[in-house]
Formats: structure tokens, C-alpha cells, sequence
């Protein structure tokens, strides 16, 4: 029988020759060694964690980070351990507990998805991959990247964080494509090891590294171990995007936040009166009730006698 350090030198091997397209030799080592010292301590990392956790940790953070989420994921997993529980849940009181996570349409998926899971599938996360991509709201990344963390297998999780450090480190680019692309798709493939349980291990130490010190406003390359391996975008200069303008979205004033308050005031008050919605932005009662009616078409909201509240 192997010792573990042989297996490890095994592993390395199988990764010592990467596709042209991948990682430059010694690369993925460094970042596994990284995450190795300077990962968090998350609870769905955690040894023996359900995939149904893993599930709901990965919906809660899409463009929303950590800090927001921990508190909400350990009170969710608390309420509704098995997409059973969830399932069978108040639609009103999933929306409650969604809180103010944002893009609340993630907490009605999220619960289509227990649904889904109950009626197909016995209560048990899928394990296989167009499986869990048939489930509502569960597209490519997420699928990968519940094959990749609840169920141990070699799959490509290609988030904004990961296409970012690929990118950087390939391209010398300080941003990747606005859209996920075909040769980007090639190179963030070529990058994840051979080695199953290194490639899990890869694609949980390269998101890590791209939200704590590849980020995108102010990348830290003092600390970011593929520097000293060779990184073409910290070998260049860090240049400048050299593409079309990014656009940052802006959030005040705009139906997205006035949504967020109707949501808000449906939560912590139920039926909610047209006066009380339309003195939320007394300047524009247009605006308010356009805000309603996307809510509305959306499923978060229902009128009931002149009134919003929250679906049943």
C-alpha cells in the first residue's frame, strides 16, 4: 500500500505536464499550498457537510459575499436542514428568512429546486451532472461546482474569481470577457489537475484566491502565490484594462433598491397598503408602481383587497 506521500507525488506528476494552455509547472502547487495556510474557515468546507448545504451555500453567494451570507446560511440550515423542509415551507416565510440577501428571485428558485429534488429525485441532491443542471435555477457553474465540493468529482467551477486569477495569470489582461468564452473556457479547463481530489482542492483554492487577494479593485500581488511562478499580468506592469469600459452598477435611486424597500416593508409589516408603497418615493408614483408590478410578475409579491403582500 502507497504512503500518502507517495500518492501526493503521483498526483504531482499527473500534473506536471499541463495542456499549452494551462498553468505554468509549479503554479498549481503554489496555490494549494496557499490555501493550504490562508483559507477561511467556512461551514460548508467543513468535513461531512450535506449537499444540500453545499447547494444552498452556493445560490446564497451569487454576488453576495461571505460576510452577508454566513449568518443567513446558519440560520437557513437550522430552519430547513433537508430540501424536504424547505420544500414544504411557506413561501412567505422562505422570503422572510431570505432577508435582505438580495435578488430575492434566489430564494423562490431555491425553494422550486427542494421541490424539484422531493418530488424527483427522493429528497437527495443528484450527484450526476445533467441532473442537477434540470433542477430550477441551477445552471453550469452551479451544478459544477456541487459536483465539485458535495461529491468529490473532477469538474471545472469557472466563477468570476476563477476566470479573474486565469485570466491575469495567462493573458496579462486585468479583466476577463464580459462574457465567458470559448478559449477562455479552454484555458480555465486545461488549469484544473488531473488528480480528482487535487482538482477539488484547485477549484476551491483558486475562487479563494481570487476573493481574498486577486480581487478585482485592488488585486494584492505581494501575496498571491503565483507571483514568484510567473503571473503575466504582475509581470507586465498590472496594466490597465485595455477593453471597453466596465460599467459599475449603481444602486441608489434606482428600481432595484426601491424593490429591495417594498420587500423590506412586505417583510417586517405583511399586507402593505398603496399609500404606504407610493410614500416610499412620493416624487414618482410611476416608478412605485412599476416596482410593484415586477414584483408582482415576479412571484414575490401578491395583491390581495388593494394590498401587497408576500405569495402565500
Amino acid at each position: 500500500m502507497s504512503s500518502p506521500a507517495a500518492t501526493d507525488r503521483t498526483s504531482r506528476a499527473a500534473d506536471a505536464a499541463p495542456a499549452p494552455t494551462g498553468l505554468p509547472l509549479g503554479a498549481i502547487d503554489a496555490v494549494l499550498d496557499w490555501y493550504d495556510r490562508c483559507a477561511r474557515d467556512l461551514p460548508w468546507r467543513h468535513p461531512g457537510t450535506s449537499a444540500w448545504a453545499v447547494l444552498v451555500s452556493e445560490i446564497m453567494l451569487q454576488q453576495t459575499p461571505v460576510v452577508r451570507v454566513l449568518p443567513r446560511w446558519t440560520a437557513w440550515m437550522r430552519r430547513w436542514p433537508e430540501p424536504a423542509d424547505l420544500a414544504a415551507a411557506p413561501t412567505a416565510d422562505v422570503l422572510r428568512m431570505w432577508d435582505s440577501l438580495g435578488y430575492p428571485r434566489r430564494a423562490l428558485r431555491l425553494q422550486e429546486c427542494a421541490r424539484s429534488i422531493v418530488e424527483r429525485h427522493g429528497g437527495q441532491v443528484p450527484d450526476d451532472a445533467e441532473e442537477l443542471r434540470a433542477l430550477p435555477g441551477i445552471g453550469e457553474y452551479t451544478a459544477a461546482a456541487v459536483g465539485a465540493f458535495a461529491f468529490g468529482r473532477r469538474t471545472v467551477v469557472a466563477d468570476t474569481n476563477v476566470r479573474r486569477v486565469i485570466v491575469r495569470d495567462l493573458s496579462g489582461a486585468r479583466y476577463p470577457a464580459t462574457s465567458y468564452t470559448a478559449a477562455e473556457r479552454r484555458h480555465v479547463t486545461a488549469c484544473v489537475p488531473a488528480a480528482v481530489e487535487r482538482s477539488v482542492r484547485w477549484n476551491q483554492a483558486v475562487m479563494e484566491l481570487g476573493a481574498l487577494v486577486c480581487t478585482a479593485r485592488s488585486p494584492r500581488c505581494e501575496e498571491c502565490p503565483l507571483r514568484e511562478v510567473g503571473c503575466a499580468f504582475h509581470d507586465a506592469g498590472r496594466p490597465e484594462h485595455a477593453g471597453p469600459p466596465r460599467r459599475r452598477q449603481g444602486f441608489e435611486g434606482t428600481d432595484r433598491q426601491l424593490r429591495g424597500r417594498i420587500m423590506a416593508a412586505l417583510r417586517a409589516h405583511g399586507s402593505t397598503s398603496r399609500a404606504s408603497l407610493e410614500a416610499l418615493d412620493p416624487e414618482d408614483p410611476d416608478r412605485v408602481e412599476r416596482c410593484v408590478r415586477s414584483l408582482v410578475t415576479d412571484g414575490l409579491a401578491v395583491e390581495l383587497d388593494g394590498c401587497l403582500d408576500l405569495p402565500a
